[in-house]
Order: C-alpha cells, then structure tokens, then sequence
C-alpha cells in the first residue's frame, strides 16, 4: 500500500518526500523497523519516538510520521506532520490491515477487577455456540492453534490491528477482548465500534504517574466504551455505574443481584466444594422472567456476577441456551480462582488479585466455603504505588489465618522496603494474625504445602497466570502451577 493511500485516513500533512513511496508495514519502535516500514513517532512518559526518528530512517523506513518536524532526516524521506501521533497511527493501522474489526463480532470489556474472566466465559459459550472465537487481554491472545503473550492488557493499536487480521484470516468470527483505561486513553483502540460493550465494576487503582491522574479520569476514560458500543451491558449494582453511563450513546442492558436488572441472580446460590475444584450454582432470571439455572466451576459472588454479564451477552447475540449453560459450566480461567490439581487434602487455588480490592474480594468468597483455615501466600510489586501493599496487607490480615508474606516482580525495588510496606498494612488490618515472612517466593511455596492441613484452602495470589518473576533486573522462569505441583509429588512417599 502507498503512503498517499494510508494518509487518507489521518489528518498528516506531507512536509517532504514522494506520497507515491510504498509501505510494507507500520512501526513505533525504532529497533524494529525494517526496510519499507512507516515509523510512527509516539511520545512516552520516559521516552520520545521523536528522539528515534533519525535512527528509524537509517534503519531503512519508508516515511517517519511525526507530531512536530524532526531535524536531521534525508531530505528525500517522507514525512508526515499529523496533529495526534498516537490517534493517527491506530487510524493508519486500520486502513493498513483492513479493517479487520469489521468482520468479527466485537466485544470489549471494561472495569477494575473481572474483565479476564467475563471475557473467558464468553469465549467459552460463544466457543459452545459453534463460533470460532478470539481472545485478547492480560492472559495474551489466543485462538484455536494460536496463543501469544502480550506486553499490554490492550496491546498498541497497530499490534491490535494486525492481530484482529490474523484472527479474522484464521476463521475467527468473534473477539472478546479486554479494554483497558489506559487502552482507550492512549488511542489504542481508536476506530473500533463494539457490537457489545460490559462494565464490570470499578474501584481506584492505575492511579499515578504514567496511568491516570485521579480516579475521576480514570472513571471518565472507562465510560468512553459505552460511546463507542450499540449495546452497552452494564453491572446495576456499582455505584459507579451511573458516572460509567455518563454521555452513552448505546442501548443499555443491565445485570446485578442487589437490584432490579434485566439479569438478576437469586442471591442464595449454593457452594460447590469437590476435590480440586470450588463452585457455585445459581439461578438467574432474564427480561422474559423465566428463571434458569446455571453452574460455575469457580466460587463466589463476583463470579456469580462476571456470569451474568456474560448471559446477558449471549442474550443480546441470541445465542442458544443450552450453550450458555454449557460454555459456564466447563471454562476455566487461568489464574483465575484456578484449582491446582494436587493428591492432598487441602485446596490450593491461584489468583492474579493485586490489590486490596481484589484480594478482599477473593478471601471474602473463599472464607463463604468455611476451610478449617484460610492460608494466603502474597506479595505486592515493585515500582508501584506504597497505597496498594498497605491495602493488601490490610486486607489479607483480616480475612486470614495466616499469612505468608513473600516476594511478587520486585522490578528493582528493594524487597526489604516491600515487605516493610506490607508489615505495616498487616497491623492494621489486624494485629492478631499470624505471619511469617519468607523472601523467596518458591520457598514460601513450599511452606505453605508444608503447613497446609486437612480442609484448608491456601490461596497463592498476586501472579495468576504469569510464569516468570522479576526479581531486581532479572526474569526467571517461574510457573506456580507446576512448582506446587513438582514439590507436592516430591513429598509423597
């Protein structure tokens, strides 16, 4: 494709070179770029793609797009002046790769806890359903024979782009996809009009420098969804729902337990508990008021309401029901209150909960199926906010046994000044609960199987599905789920 082609979709101007020079492919790291690749100048917190330009062009790129003239450049090399860099290169990715979102159901979610979840119950009915399904979001992409990690939530959008291309090429018919704040605030998902668009819930967090400056624009950036969605599914018993809905362009449907909703769950659904796997059956009526029953194999109450978002998903997409039932019944989330199969009499579940938020949200659902202890491994990351180790400390020893507090991705911070941070919120949320501190998180691991006994649940949370741990400039392997499981056979005799 040309470059005057491209640029039909942006507002650039052509301050020098030939319109008529081919593009092969679009970049925004300069390490990347190869020979023919259009070199889109994005501005950073830390660093500036205006800085790389020179270093783009003798790398062999085909223009440099830029938000301000860039000195030192060929003369012969196209560049364009475009007012947004960012915007204009997620409107540049979509007429590079062809609109790929038009040929896929879109579905985008949004929220501070729960979006990796909804969007695997919904893959997973729409997946029953007999559609062939993409995913996008923490857990990486992946479609039937394909699965990548990803370094964003929301990746970049011309990595979006080419992405929904290939799921598209594949024989995808549908993208579940999380949405992220910081996604919609950074342009990555600027062009997509959502079939459906879901709120799941929201509580501060991505606060800071780099992310949001208030919770206010953290909210406000949530709510641009639901003006870029037809139909709107939003959860009616947050309180920030209403904000959420603030200036919406879409049909609204929504779903709850508390209050009326066009989806309500009956609030006295009832706990499974089996070996190696904790559940919850529920019965949920819809606009018809005809009640339905439904099975989950992961616990809670927040589960119970990331299902109902996606019934009434499926509902708008008019997909069958016995698909429905059987998509919620058999997904299963990695790192999500996921069950390690293990030959012992305790349960072990994993979590990526990170926050206070999340990690009450958890305990608070695992105390409901009354362990004989309820056992927490935990740690909190580094270079990031003090607020979130304090509130995970807080909430941890009030809702715990016993706590063991171990390391998470330090990312170059001390770990002494971690832990310290954590000790703090562990006093104040009560005092009375026992700890015991263990730097090295394989052998907190460990200590928890050691100490684990008979109808304990112990759950390991901050990581989830991650398998490596950034201990000071290093990345290790560090898969959970088979270290608890390789030690747990060790023991056996």
């Amino acid at each position: 494709m040309n470059l005057c082609e491209l640029l039909q979709a942006t507002d650039g101007v052509l301050l020098q070179g030939d319109a008529r020079t081919e593009v092969r492919s679009l970049c925004y790291d300069s390490r990347a770029v190869t020979p023919g690749a259009l070199f889109v100048c994005l501005p950073g917190l830390h660093t500036d793609g205006h800085d790389f330009a020179r270093q783009a062009a003798a790398a062999g790129a085909a223009g440099i797009v830029c938000e301000r003239p860039v000195a030192g450049l060929p003369e012969d090399l196209p560049v364009v002046q475009v007012t947004h860099s960012r915007r204009a290169l997620a409107q540049l990715a979509i007429r590079f790769y062809g609109e790929p979102a038009k040929r896929l159901t879109m579905i985008g979610i949004t929220g501070t806890k729960g979006k990796t979840t909804t969007a695997h119950l919904i893959a997973a009915v729409l997946t029953a359903a007999g559609r062939r399904v993409g995913l996008i979001g923490t857990n990486g992409v992946c479609w039937p024979g394909f699965r990548q990690a990803l370094d964003h939530t929301t990746p970049e959008s011309s990595d979006l782009q080419r992405l929904l291309r290939q799921m598209a090429d594949a024989g995808c018919d549908a993208c579940v996809m999380e949405v992220s704040s910081l996604g919609l605030k950074m342009d990555r998902v600027t062009g997509i009009r959502y079939d459906i668009g879901i709120f799941t819930n929201l509580s501060p967090d991505h606060i800071g420098p780099g992310e949001h400056a208030s919770f206010a624009e953290y909210r406000a950036w949530k709510s641009v969804l639901f003006r870029r969605c037809r139909v709107g599914i939003v959860n009616g018993d947050d309180l920030q729902t209403e904000a959420i809905l603030t200036q919406h362009t879409c049909r609204v449907v929504t779903y709850g337990i508390d209050r009326p909703a066009d989806w309500r769950a009956a609030p006295d659904f009832a706990l499974l508990r089996q070996p190696g796997m904790l559940g919850v059956a529920f019965t949920a009526t819809g606009p018809d008021g005809i009640p339905r029953a439904f099975q989950l194999a992961m616990p809670g109450r927040f589960s119970v309401c990331n299902a109902l978002a996606a019934i009434a998903a499926a509902d708008v997409l008019h997909l069958p029901g016995t698909a429905v039932q059987t998509g919620l019944r058999t997904a299963v989330v990695e790192g999500r209150v996921e069950p390690v199969p293990l030959d012992a009499p305790f349960t072990v579940v994993l979590d990526y909960a990170h926050n206070e938020a999340a990690a009450e949200n958890l305990l608070t659902a695992l105390r409901a199926y009354q362990p004989a202890r309820l056992i927490v491994v935990f740690g909190c990351g580094g270079g990031r906010s003090r607020v979130r180790r304090f509130g995970m400390g807080e909430a941890c020893a009030r809702l715990a046994d016993l706590c063991i507090v171990t390391e998470d991705n330090s990312r170059g911070e001390p770990l002494a000044d971690i832990l310290a941070d954590i000790r703090t919120g562990l006093r104040r949320g009560n005092p009375d609960t026992p700890f015991v501190e263990i730097p090295d998180r394989r052998q907190a691991l460990y200590y928890a199987l050691d100490h684990a006994g008979p109808g304990d649940i112990v759950a390991v949370i901050g990581k989830g599905h991650e398998t490596t741990l950034q201990r000071g400039d290093e990345t290790l392997p560090f898969c959970e789920r088979e270290i608890l499981q390789t030690y747990m056979k060790q023991k056996q005799p």
